[in-house]
């Protein structure tokens, strides 16, 4: 069975022998070195000033920075499951919230954020997702970024990276932290949530706040190839596999490339097989597809061509589905990812089978990656 969901990815072969050795000690030098190499991995990774780890799902990464970097009022951009998800976290801490909702498919503006400010002067945090998964939408993260911080520099910017770090170079000039998950484009099994951070949110967090979650506790430790409780360490020797994989194969601009070398081609793939594209601006972690028989593609897809790919939830369930484009794919994967997909539809009476969608696919990928 291929894994096309956009998380949990498949874990390669290589990462799963890596963290199937024996289990270390966390509180010994050898896995202070192991835990160093890491850290290090995501300080290039992010680009940032600082690289956090933390044992838990990405929605924990979520938390501690609303935790600790939102002190007064926080707006949140709504516009699919995980944008719902920082608003509650907010209103969980009994926090004062402004939110801007949007249908899942239209990304947030410059000038409704702008507008929300200017109406809520006491805002000092933002809270959006650089890809809603949900609908697989691309937020214009960098622009919103940079107008919050010329309306307002001292307004804390707070980006899920989640299905976006290590799919595509993001502008960070205007994030102070941004939120990756293990699970996602780093091809680890879920468990390990990672935020990088700049130096105004480290001014920020200050002391921190709350228990487990407190970054500035977790940051005095982590700059000492430790952390303040148990460390996920089988994850992280994993990330450092996933990181060696990556430099192996061209590093993380390579990598950047193929992702949106894939994207594209899949776009035009799924075009020409007469598939709707959902979102108005197309995340490049996955493609999303609006389609009445969406369910029925997906069941066909799974059990009769050995292909997983993701629904919708809530007012979108069985009405879309969601194929996975992040971390390091095969070829050969997408192209039968795409053929299945024809063929699914050929099933259904859709169309008459012809191979066109893998055709436009390879076509589409190599004039995107010229040295193929």
């Amino acid at each position: 069975m291929l894994l096309f969901t956009p998380g949990p990815t498949p874990v390669p072969e290589a990462v799963r022998v890596a963290m199937s050795a024996p289990t270390l000690h966390h509180r010994t030098p050898e896995f202070e070195a192991i835990f160093k190499e890491a850290r290090e991995g995501l300080l290039k990774l992010f680009g940032m000033e600082e690289a956090i780890m933390i044992a838990s799902s990405g929605t924990g990464a979520m938390e501690a920075c609303i935790v600790n970097l939102s002190k007064g009022k926080t707006l949140t951009i709504n516009a699919g499951k995980f944008g719902e998800r920082f608003g509650k976290i907010v209103k969980a801490y009994g926090k004062e919230l402004v939110e801007l909702k949007y249908e899942w498919n239209t990304p947030a503006s410059v000038e409704d954020v702008l507008n929300a400010l200017k109406e809520n002067k006491d805002i000092d945090s933002i809270a959006i997702q650089v890809c809603e998964s949900a609908g697989g939408l691309r937020h214009p993260v960098e622009d919103i970024a940079k107008a919050v911080k010329e309306f307002n520099k001292d307004i804390v910017v707070i980006a899920d990276g989640i299905t976006a770090v290590g799919v595509e170079s993001i502008d960070i000039s205007n994030i102070d932290a941004l939120i990756a998950g293990s699970q996602k484009a780093l091809m680890l099994p879920p468990g390990l949530a990672m935020i990088g951070l700049s130096s105004a949110a480290i001014d920020r967090i200050g002391e921190g706040s709350g228990y487990y979650l407190n970054l500035a506790t977790e940051l005095a430790k982590q700059k000492k190839n430790t952390t303040a409780y148990t460390a996920a360490t089988t994850l992280i020797i994993g990330l450092n596999k996933i990181f060696e994989l990556i430099e192996e194969q061209g590093g993380l601009e390579t990598l950047y490339k193929e992702t949106k070398a894939r994207s594209k081609a899949m776009l035009k793939a799924l075009e020409a097989l007469n598939l709707k594209i959902y979102p108005n601006t197309p995340a490049l972690a996955m493609e999303t597809i609006i389609d009445d028989n969406a369910e029925d593609i997906r069941s066909l897809l799974k059990n009769r061509y050995g292909v997983n790919v993701a629904g919708g939830q809530d007012h979108l369930k069985g009405k879309i589905f969601r194929i996975n484009n992040m971390g390091l794919i095969k070829r050969s994967d997408m192209l039968w990812v795409i053929d299945s997909i024809e063929s699914a539809l050929a099933d259904l009476g859709r169309l008459e089978y012809s191979g066109i969608g893998a055709k436009v696919f390879s076509q589409e990928f190599k004039a995107e990656i010229k040295w193929f």
